[in-house]
């Protein structure tokens, strides 16, 4: 009389692991490069170029979001860092706001934010107009959205006046230590280090989608598609094509930002506000009451790796 629950059971349990759907859509913050003043204009054009090369070869979907202060010399626009977006328009991929400064919402006035919006789309609008396109996606600087529900409700307003859409991320991870620890390398000359780092990198980022993963499904009892965060970095400009393999390898389809968007998990209520920028699946699960249990054993940057970044945390 056991038999039939217990397979039953079973049914469920397998079909919620291995039945689901699968896609993710790709977002990459800090265009036009994450350390680009860190640069001379040969060195980041060739890191830029590649990114793109790498990208392109994996025919995905992608929105790049843009900090214009890193488009400026010496307070102004600087055409050859502008040519760069130019290129990644017209190879097919997709812009959004990062702010102008990647200032934090949850560090200064709201007033300020919002300003600070508003001069981050003064080159992106024009370039992204001028492809025949809509400039629609805004990304959070540290996925900070504000300390308090009245800051955040009011950031969303504004942002919702101006015709923007926040672009979320499900799978929040660590991978701008990784980014900062590889470039260490590189500027040491250490090769097998980054090597070392960059085959890290790949498995810390499987542990994070799993995670990821098996988060979705405790929340809403299936696999949401999903939203992934990394940068425009050396790193990626390496490594973009083995993340986007193992993707794949784990059963993953690449979708766009906005076909992620129409799963109705995106429109589970959401009312954090607090001093992290945290995943929106934690962000949902914390305004559900989810007790702490079911924030645990999330996969961690290796010690090592922080250590050589300079980092004391995630």
């Amino acid at each position: 009389m056991l038999i039939r629950p217990l397979l039953i059971s079973l049914f469920i349990f397998f079909s919620a692991t291995y039945g689901q759907n699968k896609n993710i859509a790709v977002t990459m913050d800090d265009l036009p490069l994450q350390r680009i003043e860190h640069f001379k204009n040969d060195q980041y054009r060739i890191i830029i170029d590649k990114l793109i090369e790498k990208i392109k070869s994996q025919r995905a979907p992608i929105v790049g979001f843009v900090n214009e202060e890193k488009l400026q010399v010496d307070g102004k626009n600087d055409e050859e860092k502008i040519e760069l977006l130019k290129d990644w328009l017209n190879a097919g991929f997709d812009l959004g706001n990062h702010t102008f400064s990647h200032k934090s919402a949850n560090r200064v006035p709201v007033e300020e934010y919002e300003k600070d919006i508003l001069n981050g789309e003064r080159v992106i609008r024009n370039l992204i107009e001028e492809k025949g396109k809509k400039l629609t996606y805004f990304r959070h600087p540290f996925l900070q959205n504000g300390r308090s529900l009245e800051v955040k409700n009011e950031i969303e307003k504004f942002l919702a006046e101006h015709n923007y859409v926040i672009a979320p991320v499900t799978i929040d991870n660590g991978e701008w230590i990784f980014g900062g620890a590889y470039e260490k390398a590189i500027d040491s000359n250490k090769t097998e280090m980054m090597k070392r780092i960059g085959g890290e990198y790949i498995l810390y980022m499987k542990r994070k989608l799993e995670y990821w993963e098996s988060q979705s499904i405790s929340l809403f009892g299936r696999n949401i598609n999903h939203i992934l965060l990394i940068h425009a970095n050396t790193l990626n400009a390496d490594y973009y094509g083995k993340l986007c393999e193992m993707i794949q390898a784990e059963g993953y389809k690449f979708i766009s930002v906005e076909e992620a968007l129409k799963d109705e998990a995106y429109k589970t209520k959401d009312t954090f506000a607090g001093a992290g920028g945290i995943s929106w699946i934690h962000r949902w699960a914390v305004t559900q009451g989810k007790k702490k249990d079911f924030f645990g054993n999330e996969p961690s940057v290796p010690d090592y790796i922080k250590k050589y970044a300079g980092v004391e945390s995630e």
